[in-house]
């Protein structure tokens, strides 16, 4: 511990040095909010607790970074940390204040601290979306982003120098996190969804290539479309999705479930009797154990529908 302390120690002297108006001030933690939008997900469970237990016996090593706002300020970076303090019972914690940030270059903080703290494939797929449409599209001056991510990478105790290149093509990212181009344009086409579809991605009821063709909606008819759903307890397929898509601009609730064949009577002969399919309790027991049976056979075909698709591309 004593070396985590030293590491973190000296970083905090170099980012002074450098950066005077980034010194560590203890701010009360009522005062400081989430960032707006904020794309990760808190830690839950064991991580959480561990944290907790942490904080009370350490303190906070690594001070979080916060902007000014108002009377108050927002976090950019260490909501998992601001959120275990407050369990801890801690009433301040150590900060860095950022002031006169544009919102692009505060948005850097918020995801590339994730990046750095996290490994890709831990996050979910809502959180990998943010990520990587970051890392495709140039949020602000090269020069700023690449100071931002030496002070982060200083502040993490790597020593800095380990800034990602920018203007990178969708080949390259994917090249960076294994995968292909075409994926790589897929997750950030699907950051133009509603909150409520990232989250369908993330619990895998909706596939991701689902999710591509009704990203091209306006966010009134996705939640239109979202509305029929739930009204109706049914998963969206990619052939009803291909079909939203072209009528996008013109759908109705009406329109949506005649697309979805939701009030189409079923004739006796299009009336298919239901096939029990035995999944091996270990399978079950991996994917399904904290999902409700009624959302079992909805993943299952969004999973279905993407490794078709992906067979088929």
């Amino acid at each position: 511990m004593k070396d985590k302390r030293k590491v973190f120690n000296d970083a905090i002297d170099l980012l002074i040095a450098d950066a005077p108006e980034s010194g560590v001030s203890m701010v009360s933690v009522d005062a400081i909010t989430p960032f707006h939008d904020h794309p990760f997900k808190l830690y839950k469970g064991d991580r959480l607790n561990d944290m907790v237990e942490s904080i009370k016996e350490h303190g906070i090593l690594t001070p979080v970074i916060v902007r000014k706002l108002g009377s108050g300020y927002e976090m950019l970076a260490g909501h998992n940390r601001h959120n275990a303090a407050k369990l801890a019972g801690l009433t301040e914690i150590p900060a860095i204040v950022k002031e006169d940030l544009t919102d692009d270059e505060a948005w850097i903080y918020v995801v590339e601290t994730n990046v750095i703290q996290r490994s890709f494939s831990d996050l979910t797929i809502s959180e990998r979306i943010a990520v990587l449409s970051t890392r495709y599209n140039e949020v602000c001056g090269t020069k700023k982003r690449e100071e931002i991510l030496e002070e982060l990478h200083l502040l993490n105790g790597d020593g800095g120098h380990h800034v990602h290149q920018i203007a990178k093509s969708r080949e390259l990212i994917g090249q960076e996190y294994g995968m292909t181009g075409r994926n790589i344009a897929r997750y950030i086409r699907c950051g133009q969804l509603i909150p409520e579809f990232r989250n369908m991605l993330d619990d895998l009821s909706l596939a991701l290539v689902v999710g591509v063709e009704l990203s091209y909606l306006s966010a009134e008819e996705q939640e239109l479309v979202k509305g029929v759903l739930d009204k109706n307890c049914i998963s969206i397929r990619m052939d009803m999705a291909k079909k939203i898509r072209a009528a996008a601009g013109t759908i109705t609730e009406e329109s949506v479930q005649t697309l979805m064949g939701v009030d189409k009577p079923m004739e006796s002969a299009e009336i298919v009797k239901p096939i029990s399919v035995k999944l091996p309790a270990t399978v079950y027991s991996k994917y399904f154990s904290d999902v409700a049976k009624k959302d079992v056979q909805g993943i299952l075909e969004a999973a279905l529908d993407m490794y078709f698709e992906r067979k088929g591309a």
